[in-house]
């Protein structure tokens, strides 16, 4: 990407530029991070925001060199391909770049099985190839689904509601990665399946937090790479429930979905809620897209604290990347 981060002044190359407190010489430590963006086309440009703001604000003096990917197995609309063709890396030069650290992104489900998705296959390898070739790989919702599938044979479930809203999660046990954050943790769930921790557990994941209400939120194994996986969004920004909710709700209108998306908990405050349930009443009695139109002002809750938790969990997942390998 071009698009980069200094305290100091902006870059015109592909670096973030400088960060942490590991430094070589005089010269900040160098780190190359991939991105496999693997959202939909509504929030490809969004998903890119949201994660070099956490890189460029968790870097410190590090200097870190992001590449973006998206598999060729993902439709694309001819806009959204003409920005991946300019501003991404070929998913086939992975080797080349010597990345250390990975993240993978979900994406919107198609299938109602992962290995019927159309990018199964692009996804399976990516796992296997991240196993030895990167020292830490983070996994993001639909994309922890998928990894722990692959190697595990785990498979999800799914949920009778949707699990959508802003959910506390109290830390199960230390690990570096979560070392810093302060109980409980805010952070963002937007799923229709989940993980049961018996299954993680019965396997050799290690939970790291979880909410009464969601369920498994962050979990961990170690391969030669260590794997993260995040079932919740701690990167999501404030706004970003409520675009899936107002996406979820167009369809419905449209007749594109037959259930009525549920209001995210812990999102809205009271005002709104109320005043979205009873456009709810009236967007069943009358269901026809122009009556998005007529949709109440949303305001959301105070206390949300969207990307606190997702800053010190960066912070700490670049400062173990750029320690000397044991």
């Amino acid at each position: 990407m071009v698009l980069l981060f200094d305290n100091n002044q902006s870059i015109a190359s592909p670096a973030l530029a400088p960060g942490q407190d590991e430094l070589v010489g005089d010269a900040p430590a160098e780190l190359t991070i991939g991105l496999i963006n693997n959202m939909p086309d509504s929030a490809l440009k969004a998903t890119e925001r949201q994660f070099m703001r956490l890189l460029g604000g968790a870097a410190r003096n590090l200097r870190i060199r992001l590449h973006c990917f998206s598999p060729p197995s993902i439709s694309r609309s001819p806009a959204a391909q003409s920005h991946v063709a300019k501003e991404y890396s070929d998913i086939a030069e992975l080797d080349r770049l010597n990345i250390d650290g990975l993240i993978v992104t979900g994406a919107e489900p198609i299938a109602p099985a992962l290995a019927n998705e159309p990018y199964w296959r692009d996804l399976a390898n990516i796992i296997e190839w991240a196993k030895t070739r990167t020292r830490s790989t983070i996994w993001s919702c639909l994309a922890a689904h998928a990894a722990v599938l692959h190697l595990d044979g785990i498979e999800r479930q799914r949920l009778s509601v949707k699990c959508s809203g802003i959910y506390s999660c109290v830390r199960v046990q230390d690990d570096w990665l979560i070392r810093g954050l302060r109980a409980p943790l805010k952070i963002a769930h937007s799923r229709l399946n989940e993980l049961r921790e018996e299954d993680l557990a019965g396997r050799g994941y290690q939970v790291l937090t979880r909410s009464q209400a969601a369920g498994v939120d962050i979990f961990v194994k170690q391969y030669q790479s260590r794997f993260i996986f995040f079932q919740g969004h701690p990167e999501y920004d404030a706004l970003s429930l409520q675009r899936e909710y107002m996406r979820d709700l167009a369809r419905f209108l449209a007749g594109e979905r037959d259930d009525y998306p549920a209001i995210p908990v812990n999102y809205f405050d009271a005002t709104t809620e109320a005043r979205l349930a009873s456009f709810e009443r009236r967007a069943r009695a009358k269901r026809e897209p122009t009556l998005a139109a007529e949709l109440p002002g949303l305001t959301l809750r105070g206390d949300i604290a969207a990307g606190v938790a997702a800053s010190v969990i960066f912070r700490n997942w670049l400062g173990f990347l750029a320690r000397p390998a044991e």
